[in-house]
């Protein structure tokens, strides 16, 4: 494997499409990068160091994945709401944890209008203390409660070391945030929203993931405790998909959030936050495609077939083209949405009418993940067929099918159903093949020596100074402790055994990894 390039060196490969994918083998990192350039969908915006433009298919993709979990969202009670982009630095401080926690990474205004401020302002890089700002306005009773809203935004973090949607300066998000008149509901709610995302994942982007608690050193900054979802990408190494965090009363405690209980008391909130962000892309990518590019599970894929005239002459074009609208006027108006469905989601359909050789259609839909490409020419008009070709082979056999018209029609959300299946099945079988049970410090050292990762449950004594000992050594990290029946589908039991490192008592295994 080529040496890693560093985060500026990774910004410069990344520039116009139309070139060579370096492939996973070789440059795994690289490869990454190849193919958000290959397929189009982002580039750096080298002008303001650490972000990026997500460009129209990235974006597309996002769009898919908003409305499929704002479907959700809804669905279990909460609302959009918007909240300032700039929040005062003070709101920051009145956490202690939190801002020690954040502290690193903020940018702050201290200039507008030409004028210094009287007060500073922080660029979100959470909402926690601004919402709670606002709930304390709005919550006075327990009959107001529960708060319940979900905020779509943007928010900035100072990286030092960039990689294009898994870790930016500035980038998209959700983040849900929820007031409760006690303990028990607040709770509920975290696990409710845990398993929202875990459905997600499994469910519309085709990635198994373990669900579990963060360790008291990796949870976030003023939580009383984060869970999370870990998936598996393909080198081995974990990425944190989603958090929902419960945050106590601290919150509302900086923020004097208070309401009249049942019984004419005075009390703090119960408070919590949950959010995915636009680092999902980077996991659906480095889950699903390979050496060719990009791989886009049906249910987030902007387009889900293309169709490619194939033609001599301009006789035999307008025959062709007008074959072409036909099909693509009867996949349009199929409903591939599951039964009860939210919303309806249609087929999208694009016919490739560019001036441009097949050879190079193919080749640019192929790195762009589009599911299904229908090749279609005077030959096949006469036998009144259509020749498609699946963008995974294993999803519907190897190579090309010829099918008649009628029945690829009939049969397309079979087909798209049973590639979303295939893709989840090979993931599964990925993070099961690559799981392992270690009791050993020698093993620990050889399953993580140089870059290599998976996905490793171990004994751990529960103390932070052997939690960071773990990490220098290895810069392997605890990635989550498992809720019940998480470990036992990988074959690990719930029992009591030897820390891997101390040799101290340990209650149960925990999943280590590396991670992005």
């Amino acid at each position: 494997m080529k040496p890693r390039a560093s985060s500026s060196e990774q910004e410069d490969q990344v520039g116009k499409a139309g070139g060579k994918i370096t492939t996973r083998a070789e440059d795994y990192p690289q490869w990454y990068q190849d193919v958000i350039r290959e397929a189009e969908m982002a580039e750096p915006a080298k002008v303001v160091k650490g972000c990026m433009v997500i460009k129209p298919h990235g974006y597309a993709v996002w769009e898919k994945i908003q409305r499929e979990l704002d479907g959700r969202f809804k669905a279990t009670g909460h609302k959009n709401a918007y909240f300032p982009l700039l929040i005062p630095q003070s709101f920051i401080t009145k956490e202690a944890e939190h801002v020690e926690g954040f502290a690193p990474e903020l940018a702050v205004v201290t200039h507008a209008g030409g004028e210094a401020l009287d007060e500073p302002y922080v660029i979100r890089p959470t909402s926690e203390t601004v919402i709670g700002y606002f709930f304390s306005r709005w919550d006075d009773s327990y009959r107001d409660l529960p708060l319940l809203v979900n905020q779509w935004a943007n928010v900035m973090r100072w990286e030092k070391r960039t990689r294009m949607f898994l870790r930016t300066t500035e980038f998209l998000w959700q983040e849900g945030h929820t007031a409760h008149a006690s303990h028990d509901e607040a709770q509920e709610e975290v696990r409710r929203m845990l398993g929202v995302y875990g459905d997600f994942a499994e469910d519309i982007m085709a990635m198994p993931v373990v669900r579990g608690v963060k360790t008291e050193s990796e949870k976030f900054a003023g939580a009383l405790q984060s869970t999370c979802i870990e998936a598996m990408m393909q080198d081995g190494k974990a990425l944190q998909a989603g958090t929902s965090h419960d945050l106590g009363q601290n919150f509302g405690k900086a923020f004097n959030v208070m309401f009249q209980t049942q019984s004419g008391a005075r009390d703090y909130v119960w408070q919590t936050s949950w959010g995915v962000s636009t680092r999902l892309i980077g996991g659906l990518i480095m889950t699903h495609s390979d050496d060719a590019g990009l791989v886009l599970p049906p249910r987030l894929a902007p387009i889900h077939i293309v169709i490619v005239p194939i033609f001599r002459g301009d006789d035999e074009r307008s025959r062709v083209l007008a074959a072409c609208a036909k099909l693509r006027d009867q996949l349009v108006d199929i409903d591939i949405s599951p039964p009860r469905a939210r919303y309806r989601d249609f087929l999208e359909v694009v016919v490739d009418d560019r001036d441009m050789k097949p050879g190079a259609k193919f080749y640019d839909w192929e790195r762009k993940g589009v599911p299904v490409r229908v090749e279609l020419g005077p030959k096949d008009l006469e036998k009144d067929q259509v020749c498609v070709k699946m963008r995974v082979d294993s999803a519907a056999g190897k190579g090309k099918e010829f099918l008649p018209t009628a029945q690829f029609v009939a049969t397309i959300v079979e087909r798209l159903t049973k590639f979303q299946d295939a893709l989840l099945a090979a993931a599964r079988q990925r993070m099961h093949e690559r799981s392992v049970q270690l009791n050993t410090w020698d093993e620990f050292l050889r399953t993580f020596s140089g870059d290599q990762s998976t996905f490793a449950w171990c004994h751990w004594d529960g103390t932070r100074e052997t939690e960071a000992k773990i990490k220098e050594q290895t810069r392997a990290t605890i990635r989550c402790i498992p809720l019940p029946g998480q470990a036992e589908t990988f074959g690990v039991a719930p029992e009591p055994g030897k820390c891997i490192l101390t040799g101290q008592p340990s209650a149960g295994r925990v999943l280590i990894a590396k991670a992005y």
